[in-house]
Order: structure tokens, then C-alpha cells, then sequence
């Protein structure tokens, strides 16, 4: 499942948006972030899930175009490392970009009140920091 990202530094830098970039904000529909995937252990097939993952992410800007109205050009996801190790993702070909600062969403202490998670992304086409930056 694909929803809307929220901005994160890590990814951020990765992506090419700088911090004081007034169109930042504006351009996060462009990154699509993949909440949920889960593959039952009882589907033994080798390679399936980063199978599935490629295939997905292959149709996923012109998917998300069709129902939204506007394409993406990033997809990230949240890997918690206390409980999975994201070696599908890896084998799909996303780029580890950083670790989450354990604060969550919501927070409102600034101070670290869940587990840090890897971040990682993938880039939808080759010239995405350029389509991330620009005017929307």
C-alpha cells in the first residue's frame, strides 16, 4: 500500500531539497510512501517479494497519476531493524538513505519516544531531484 510521504532530512538531502526551499512542502506529493507489504510465510516462492516490489514500483508513477491526478518520482519506506531486516527492499534495488530520529509524526518533546527506523527510497525516474525542486 502506497500512501502520501511526510518530509524527513534524511531523505531530503538525498532527494536534493534543501532545507529553506520554499517549494519543498508543495513538491512531497511527488514521493509516495509504501506503508504496508507483507508476503505470508506460507507463499514459498524464491525472490517473490522483491519481484513483487519491481513490479510495483515499475507502474506506481503512472498508477498514482491515474488516481491522483499528478505522477510521483520517489517512493520511500520505513524498515523497523528491532524487527525486519528491509532485505527485500534491498534486493528491489532502494537505496538505504538514513535512520529516522525516533520521534514519530506527532511528536511534541523533540526527545526520541520510538524505534529508530532505516530509511529507504527508490527513484521513480532518472532525473527526480531535478522534478522534486521545481516550481509546482
Amino acid at each position: 500500500m502506497y500512501i502520501y510521504a511526510s518530509w524527513d532530512r534524511s531523505r531530503s538531502c538525498r532527494c536534493g531539497a534543501r532545507p529553506r526551499n520554499p517549494f519543498r512542502r508543495r513538491n512531497i506529493a511527488g514521493i509516495a510512501y509504501n506503508s504496508r507489504f507483507l508476503i505470508l510465510p506460507w507463499a514459498e516462492v524464491e525472490h517473490l517479494a522483491s519481484h513483487l516490489l519491481g513490479r510495483m514500483t515499475r507502474v506506481l508513477s503512472q498508477e498514482w497519476q491515474t488516481v491522483y491526478g499528478h505522477p510521483v518520482y520517489f517512493a520511500e519506506t520505513f524498515i523497523d531493524r528491532s524487527r525486519y531486516r528491509g532485505t527485500c527492499y534491498r534486493a528491489a534495488n532502494w537505496q538505504y538513505l538514513g535512520q529516522t530520529q525516533g520521534r514519530g509524526k506527532d511528536d511534541l518533546t523533540h526527545q526520541p519516544n520510538r524505534t529508530l527506523k532505516d530509511i529507504l527510497g527508490l527513484a521513480l525516474c532518472r532525473d527526480f531531484r531535478e522534478r522534486l525542486n521545481r516550481l509546482a
